[in-house]
């Protein structure tokens, strides 16, 4: 498909409606040998609560936005380089049905498909293209992920001291390194892991003593500079939000409510030919 498609003028303007669908908050996606090969409506398990998002497939990225008019305008942009992802096969549960893992050392989420056959789809797909962009590149496969978060109404208690009961004035805040849902006294601290951010992020406290060892074991085995680690400072940003999604937040999506995403009979994914 990729050898079809590239250099042609319909994959041009396939990647130029995209690009203006997102105007000016998009970034451009028009590079040379870049093919769109499918795009698709998943539903993303968020923060909060599931939500539509809109998926472009591409021959060596993954571009994903929040949908304002379908097929017109979109937003939130986020574009991930292929090479990084691994996909993993989830179970349903009762609130999502046909769910996949996406994987990446930056950041994980949860999507699900309308159908069994759209998962199968968009996984055949995703993996076609990471094989041959690992194989192009002689790179291995990524191995270090980040920890998806936990969905705020999976507990309705902190996940690390279990006493501490969530309410308007006790706050979910989420660790960086383990995605668990925990209080404020279980998370003051903060670390350095420049492989997610180039600033400190919320680590609960178990998490925290554990990079703590980390670091001054690789610190005595004189593999590199100790990383840099906080405490907790008084002015420091909020972490409860999805530094990396921030349409994530209870912003409302102008999406029709009545909409039936799980629906046997309406496919929202289409693979170009």
């Amino acid at each position: 498909m990729v050898d079809h498609l590239v250099n042609t003028e319909i994959n041009s303007q396939r990647i130029a409606a995209v690009e203006n669908c997102f105007g000016a908050s998009g970034q451009p996606l028009a590079v040379p040998g870049r093919v769109l090969l499918g795009e698709g409506i998943l539903t993303k398990e968020c923060r909060k609560k599931p939500k539509p998002r809109i998926f472009f497939l591409f021959n060596d990225i993954l571009v994903y936005g929040s949908i304002v008019i379908n097929k017109r305008k979109y937003n939130s942009q986020h574009i991930i380089p292929l090479e990084d992802v691994t996909l993993e096969t989830l179970p349903d549960t009762l609130q999502m049905k046909n769910r996949w893992m996406i994987k990446t050392s930056k950041k994980s989420f949860v999507v699900s498909a309308a159908s069994l056959t759209e998962r199968k789809e968009w996984i055949s797909h995703l993996e076609e293209c990471i094989r041959h962009l690992l194989t192009k590149t002689g790179r291995q496969p990524s191995t270090e992920h980040a920890a998806p978060w936990i969905p705020d109404k999976a507990t309705d208690i902190c996940m690390r001291c279990t006493q501490t009961k969530f309410s308007t004035l006790t706050r979910r805040h989420h660790c960086r390194k383990c995605g668990f849902v925990v209080c404020g006294d279980c998370s003051r601290q903060r670390f350095l892991m420049p492989r997610l951010s180039p600033k400190p992020l919320r680590v609960c406290n178990l998490c925290y003593r554990q990079l703590l060892a980390e670091k001054k074991e690789e610190a005595e085995a004189g593999l590199r500079q100790p990383e840099q680690f906080h405490t907790a400072v008084p002015g420091l940003e909020p972490s409860s939000g999805d530094d990396s999604d921030k349409s994530d937040d209870d912003k409302v999506d102008q999406w029709p409510a009545d909409t039936a995403f799980y629906t046997s009979e309406v496919s929202w994914s289409s693979f170009h030919s």
